[in-house]
C-alpha cells in the first residue's frame, strides 16, 4: 500500500494528533503524517510532532498571507490530505479551493447538531440523551461537509462538561482512524 502524505492542523493538546501518529505507524494505516501546523505557539500537541521527528510550523494567523505560507509548505511536503484535529481557526474558501485535495475535520458532536463552539455546554443545556463525534469532509460552510464516520454514547445523569469531553475525546481517537481507513479502503 502506498500511504498518502498527511498534514495535521492543531491548536491545543494534540490528543487526536497523538492517536493519528500512533495509527500511522501501523503498516496498513493509509496515511503518513509528514507535517503538523499549529496556530498556537503554546499548543501542547507540538510536543508529539517533536517526539516523532515530524516537521512542524507554528503560524501567526494575524499576519497577512499566512495561508499562502501554509500552502507552499504543504506543496513542498506533497500533502494529499489535511486532518483538522482541534484546529480552532476557520479555513478560508480560498485555502480550500487552492489546496484542492481532501480536508477532513473531527467535531465533538453528532452533526448536524451543535455546529461551532461550546458543544458540550450546549449538549447538556439541550438535555440530549446521547452525543459523540463526527468526522466529516470540510467544505466552505462551518461543520457542514459530508459525514464520513460518527460515533456516539449515551449521556448519564451524572455527566457534566468534563466527563462528556473525556468520553468524546476517547471516541474521537477511534472515529478519526476509522474514517481515514474507510476513505481509502477502496483505493
Amino acid at each position: 500500500m502506498v500511504k498518502k502524505n498527511a498534514c495535521v492542523f492543531i491548536s491545543g493538546n494534540g490528543t487526536n494528533l497523538k492517536s493519528l501518529i500512533k495509527n500511522s505507524r501501523n503498516y496498513n494505516f493509509p496515511i503518513n503524517i509528514k507535517l503538523v501546523i499549529s496556530n498556537n505557539v503554546d499548543a501542547k500537541g507540538i510536543l508529539f510532532a517533536k517526539i516523532n521527528s515530524i516537521p512542524y510550523l507554528i503560524i501567526n494567523t494575524k499576519k497577512r498571507n499566512y495561508e499562502n505560507l501554509i500552502l507552499n509548505l504543504i506543496k513542498k511536503h506533497k500533502i494529499s490530505i489535511i486532518c483538522l484535529a482541534g484546529y480552532m481557526k476557520i479555513i478560508s474558501k480560498k485555502f480550500i479551493n487552492e489546496f484542492d485535495k481532501i480536508i477532513i475535520n473531527i467535531h465533538p458532536s453528532l452533526l448536524p447538531k451543535f455546529k461551532g463552539l461550546n458543544t458540550f455546554e450546549r449538549v447538556l443545556k439541550n438535555k440530549e440523551k446521547k452525543t459523540g463525534c463526527t468526522v466529516h469532509y470540510v467544505n466552505e460552510k462551518l461543520d457542514n461537509g459530508r459525514t464520513i464516520v460518527q460515533k456516539s454514547f449515551f449521556i448519564e445523569n451524572d455527566d457534566e462538561i468534563k466527563s462528556i469531553k473525556q468520553k468524546t475525546q476517547k471516541l474521537e481517537h477511534v472515529a478519526y482512524a476509522a474514517a481515514i481507513i474507510k476513505m481509502y479502503r477502496n483505493n
